[in-house]
């Protein structure tokens, strides 16, 4: 009968390998940091060997699903004010709460010439404009503070049609259901100029993106170590590459 023996070191590697199994981190990331975010988990997965499982939203529902204990151990917000509201109802890590994008929104049309996006929305040409929810989108909220800047509010009030966050914001644009509308920059960062009209920042507040480590995360190393991933000279590029701003 034939016997296999391993030598000792190759016994213990065998060992540390199915004791250690790749891990996957669930994370919550607001609608306007799919495409990044989904670049990001493929880069990160292949310098670790662990796996991100992304649950896009709007960032308040996200917050409410956080609170009501969905197992998020990475929250990626769409604003400043839920990652410390996260640390302050007990859901995140104290300390561990950072900046990883500022965000600036765009008017977007495929079918209008938008170059100028402030003429475009003051000739009130349209029929529909799409806008996130304001209430628990921040591209949202942001959209409806540039609408107050121009004075058009209550002029464009009955074209608005609500997405329930900026993704569904895209899809009511791209699908023709509105001829234009605010997103992202990042989701829309690839389309010619004559569609994209890159709003002025003074135009509304910054959109300061924060991240946090939840408390179902504070025990997992492979969490801790996505953040950081984030905040590395890899994640950055990614990063910026998509229109954000990094700090």
């Amino acid at each position: 009968m034939r016997r296999t023996f391993l030598l000792p070191g190759l016994a213990l590697a065998v060992l540390m390998t199915v004791s250690a199994p790749a891990a996957e981190i669930s994370a919550a990331v607001a609608a306007n940091f799919t495409k990044p975010a989904e670049e990001l988990g493929k880069a990160f997965t292949a310098r670790t060997g662990d796996t991100v499982a992304f649950s896009f939203g709007a960032t308040g529902q996200l917050y409410t699903q956080l609170s009501q204990g969905a197992p998020f151990e990475v929250f990626l917000a769409a604003d400043d004010k839920r990652p410390a509201l996260a640390v302050q109802e007990g859901f995140g890590v104290a300390g561990t709460v950072f900046t990883y994008a500022v965000g600036k929104v765009v008017l977007y049309s495929p079918t209008i010439d938008v170059t100028d996006g402030a003429a475009v929305l003051k000739a009130n040409a349209f029929q529909h404009l799409a806008v996130a929810d304001p209430r628990t989108a921040p591209y949202g909220a942001a959209g409806m503070q540039v609408l107050d800047r121009l004075g058009l509010t209550e002029t464009v009030a009955a074209r608005i049609v609500t997405g329930e966050n900026i993704s569904q914001a895209l899809q009511f644009i791209e699908s023709g259901n509105a001829e234009l509308g605010f997103v992202a920059l990042s989701q829309v960062v690839d389309k010619p100029a004559t569609q994209v009209w890159r709003v002025p920042a003074e135009d509304y507040a910054p959109i300061r993106q924060d991240a946090v480590l939840t408390t179902a995360g504070a025990g997992d190393p492979a969490a801790k170590a996505f953040l950081q991933f984030l905040q590395g000279d890899e994640g950055r590029a990614i990063i910026e590459k998509y229109g954000y701003e990094v700090r």
